[in-house]
């Protein structure tokens, strides 16, 4: 059986990062009526979150090993 290499570490944890940023705990503390910049806060810090998850795999993935 072949063993996932560092890249395919790096993606599982990707994974479970997303997993965590877009689940109960976060969501709930991030859902509030306040706005910034007139986006909801829930909004920005979704989006915030997606980009960050966005840039973290380009990085994994780009990274010659």
């Amino acid at each position: 059986m072949k063993r996932p290499g560092r890249r395919g570490t790096q993606l599982a944890c990707l994974f479970l990062l997303g997993c965590v940023l877009f689940n109960f705990p976060l969501l709930a503390i991030f859902n509030v009526p306040v706005r910034i910049l007139g986006i909801p806060v829930l909004y920005a810090y979704m989006f915030a979150a997606w980009l960050l998850l966005i840039v973290l795999l380009a990085v994994v993935m780009e990274r010659k090993d």
